[in-house]
């Protein structure tokens, strides 16, 4: 693995779990993330008696977090726990979680009364077929390439100040910088902490905003970062400049770009949107995409959705899931009926 993969690599697997038995035969739902947006929107199909299988690959965004914050009633649960909780709720409904990789997701042929079909086959080469999908595998970040950033990760290097800014609030804070939006993100850590260096790293920085950052009191440093320095416990202790000087720093904060994972999804043809936070999957009204049968929620759709937001996502697309399903199988039983009626004439 090069050091670049290493570092988009940033997903830490889950704590390995029973996984339940692919389901035979067609299911109402196939959920293709079993993160909080793909274990709610299951959970609203599950308990709208519709038979529904996550497939989880085990490797969440959060893993290697503490805690999930900002989520209301749960600030403080590691994210492993709330995951734990959600698939036994979905699983409380009759729902499937099934550990598992997608290597594969497209339509197949349709129904005899015409309702959409897909298959899924998992990198084992089990296979499932579905009449709907919902994708919520997520993202990943793809972190700068500096020497020692990546196994800070999700500790003293961190991304979101709404996620982990209260846990490292009046700590000495420096701004690895990746573009235009790390000015924003340093105004928002400017909040949290009086002790704050904004490290341009080769981005621009204008003279307003140069200005701007010094009538807030963050210092800013255009020598570049060649790696990050650790103290003798291995906890995170500065930056080392291209000059030689270190910077101590106990905390860096990089707003680096994100990808939807699509890895494996390539055979549904969703459309993809760039933005200023990276690439992500095109979605309309509850995750609705512009592929018959298909639904996205989650950070593969809202670079930059937390835990509660994605798990409202999901319920808005399992809902609206159900909706479609509930009219196709009316349409069924209409046509079902329309045929029968002629025999029926002639009994």
């Amino acid at each position: 693995m090069t050091d670049k993969e290493e570092q988009e690599g940033t997903a830490v697997a889950t704590p390995a779990y029973a996984s339940d038995a692919l389901a035979e035969g067609t299911v109402d739902a196939v959920v293709i993330g079993g993160g909080a947006a793909g274990l709610n929107g299951a959970l609203i199909l599950a308990r709208s008696r519709r038979s529904v299988v996550v497939i989880d690959s085990g490797s969440p965004r959060n893993a290697p977090a503490e805690a999930v914050h900002g989520l209301l009633a749960l600030d403080g649960t590691p994210p492993s726990e709330i995951l734990r909780r959600g698939r036994e709720q979905v699983r409380q409904y009759g729902g499937r979680v099934v550990h598992g990789e997608v290597a594969s997701a497209e339509p197949a042929a349709p129904s005899a009364d015409g309702d959409l079909r897909f298959t899924v086959t998992l990198a084992d080469g089990r296979r499932i077929t579905a009449r709907r999908i919902l994708v919520a595998t997520g993202l990943k970040d793809v972190l700068p390439e500096v020497p020692g950033l990546a196994e800070h990760w999700g500790h003293s290097v961190v991304h979101c100040p709404y996620c982990h800014g209260w846990e490292v609030r009046d700590e000495p804070i420096g701004i690895l910088a990746t573009g235009p939006a790390s000015i924003d993100h340093a105004y928002l850590f400017r909040q949290l902490t009086e002790d704050l260096t904004y490290f341009t790293h080769g981005t621009d920085l204008d003279q307003d905003n140069r200005a701007r950052f010094a009538a807030r009191g963050i210092h800013v440093i255009d020598t570049p970062i060649t790696e990050i320095v650790n103290d003798t416990d291995g906890t995170l202790a500065g930056v080392r400049l291209a000059d030689g000087q270190v910077v101590a720093r106990r905390v860096v904060a990089a707003a680096s770009p994100m990808q939807a994972r699509t890895q494996g999804l390539e055979g549904l043809n969703l459309p993809v949107q760039d933005g200023p936070k990276g690439r992500a999957f095109a979605s309309g009204i509850a995750g609705t995409t512009e592929v018959p049968g298909v639904w996205v929620a989650g950070n593969v759709t809202d670079l930059v959705a937390q835990v509660g937001a994605s798990a409202a996502a999901g319920a808005l697309a399992g809902a609206d899931i159900n909706k479609t399903l509930a009219i196709a199988d009316t349409d069924a039983a209409l046509q079902k009926t329309a045929e029968a009626s002629p025999q029926a004439a002639t009994r």
